[in-house]
């Protein structure tokens, strides 16, 4: 049941997201479902594998480096979805960092609900 509401709740990160970024879209709400799911998969098989890759980068750039490698995983969900598109790095890279923060939000609203 928590999984489910992860998802949605990043589901509703992506809505929002997508109506105040004007280089994001998503078609639909199930379009943003999709995206959800897509971008916790990705962000658990390919993340590790491209963090690990460029691990001399990320070190040399103090890990600044994880902003694009977060990106380029915004990348490959907007190759992978059709009804998704982000335009650019640096669009992606904003949608990212405030995906995070979003999601950081909603989840611990979902955190403090339980307690009560």
């Amino acid at each position: 049941m928590k999984l489910i509401l992860r998802v949605l709740l990043s589901a509703l990160a992506v809505v929002i997201l997508s109506k105040i970024l004007p280089h994001v879209s998503v078609d639909s709400y199930m379009t943003a479902i999709i995206v959800a799911i897509a971008l916790s998969l990705l962000n658990f098989i390919v993340k590790p594998i491209l963090v690990i890759l460029t691990l001399p980068v990320t070190v040399l750039t103090l890990g600044l480096f994880l902003l694009v490698i977060n990106a380029i995983i915004i990348f490959l969900a907007d190759n992978l979805i059709d009804g998704f598109s982000v335009d650019g790095i640096l669009w992606a890279i904003l949608f990212s960092l405030l995906l995070s923060f979003l999601q950081s939000i909603l989840f611990s609203l979902l955190k403090e609900d339980k307690k009560s």
